[in-house]
Order: structure tokens, then sequence, then C-alpha cells
């Protein structure tokens, strides 16, 4: 099973203009993490059949403009992922107990201080994407897997999988 964060993983952080920024004027025009969806789609019809989950932290303003983005962009027809696996939570601690409840067993994230509280999913990966330069300066726990864009995660996602049909842990 596998669980994804939103912003900085699927929605890119490098877009400071105003006008591109989820955060700005023009939020929908935010661009995708490049290789989000395309990887996400390659997972959800594999190795992740069916078992790939949203899990993002926000409030009920910007759960909203998160459902709207996903939707301008086609997010769930594109990858194959049902809407029905998208989940909120108000505090970035929150995110392990949805996780517990669905059996994540791979979660990718852009914050290790998200990644810290998910005792129970064995594989964790910290996202590094947009924030790679400011990230090359701090250590990486050994719990937690370094991964620089969506190419690296779905090697690493789709790892040892011959003739399985389901993802394995490592």
């Amino acid at each position: 099973m596998l669980g994804v964060d939103v912003g900085g993983v699927l929605t890119s952080r490098a877009a400071d203009d105003q006008d591109t920024s989820f955060f700005g004027s023009q939020p929908m025009l935010t661009p995708a993490v490049a290789g989000a969806f395309d990887a996400l789609t390659a997972l959800t019809a594999g190795p992740f059949a069916g078992r790939v989950h949203v899990v993002s932290k926000c409030g009920p303003k910007i759960a909203a403009l998160t459902r709207a983005w996903l939707a301008h962009h086609e997010f769930f027809e594109r990858t194959g992922i049902p809407p029905a696996n998208l989940h909120f939570v108000r505090r970035r601690p929150e995110k392990a107990p949805v996780c517990a409840r669905l059996g994540i067993t791979h979660f990718v994230d852009d914050r290790l201080d998200v990644l810290v509280h998910m005792t129970t999913v064995p594989h964790r990966y910290l996202f590094l994407g947009d924030a790679r330069e400011e990230a090359g300066t701090r250590p990486v726990p050994s719990w937690a897997i370094p991964a620089g864009s969506w190419a690296d995660l779905a090697v690493l996602l789709a790892g040892g999988l011959e003739g399985s049909g389901r993802a394995e842990t490592r």
C-alpha cells in the first residue's frame, strides 16, 4: 500500500512566482512535480494496483483548493487513483494514524517531521525534488530513503517485483 503527500510531492514548491504558486493568486497554474503523474499512473496500474492513497495536511480552505487542483489537472482520471483515496488531516503527526489504519507500507513525503511519526510504515521515502539543494546540507536518517525525483522513486518503489505484481518490502 502506497501513500503520498501533496505539497512538494505532487504540487511543485519551486514556483515562487505569485501567479504560479499554490498559495498565490492563480493556484490552478501551480505545476505538478515533474514525473509525478506518470510515475503514479505506472505504480497504480502495476505494483500498487488499487492501493495508492494521497494523505495531506491542511485546513478546510486548502483542502478545497487541493481538491480543485487535482480535478483541474485530472489527477484521478490520469493516475487511476480513486477520489475516495484522498485523505486530509489537520496536523502533520495525524498522517501516521491514517497510514496505520489504511495499512500503508510505503509513504512519500518531503518532510522528515512527518516521516518520523510513521513508525508503522516500514518504507519511508524522503522526496527531495524541489528542495534537493537545501536538503543536501542535512543528514537523512537511516530509516528514510532519499529520492531526488519521481523517476528515482518509481525505480525504488517498483524494485524487486519480477513476476509478483505486488510491492515487496526490501
